[in-house]
């Protein structure tokens, strides 16, 4: 087995460690998101009286709240294009810097 096959194994199986181990060490674990745990937050500082200052946008089209499914879906879009114009710029960038590179050596 060449080097970089032994390289490439041991990451998969990396990977499927940090997957695999916070299912078994977390058996009992509730995850919240972020918001609901802002909210908590807000309430104990504040009290009870606080009102948020708008609603969301979907929210009010709709009359309830959106389905997590949802919510999910429109993160993971919203994920998608992130990288995406990321890897555009960085591909740009290595495009251009082989660019320079080819009208240095001409220049030379």
């Amino acid at each position: 087995m060449s080097g970089n096959k032994k390289t490439v194994l041991s990451l998969i199986v990396l990977i499927i460690f940090m997957v695999v181990s916070p299912l078994l060490y977390l058996k009992d674990a509730e995850f919240g998101g972020a918001d609901d745990a802002a909210s908590g937050v807000v309430e104990e500082i504040i009290g009870k009286e606080y009102e948020p200052w708008f609603t969301p946008i979907a929210e009010t089209l709709l009359g309830r709240e959106l389905p997590g499914e949802t919510e999910s879906l429109l993160f993971s879009i919203q994920t998608g294009i992130g990288v995406g114009v990321i890897a555009f710029i960085m591909g740009r960038w290595v495009e251009r810097k082989k660019w320079m590179d080819k009208e240095g050596e001409r220049a030379a």
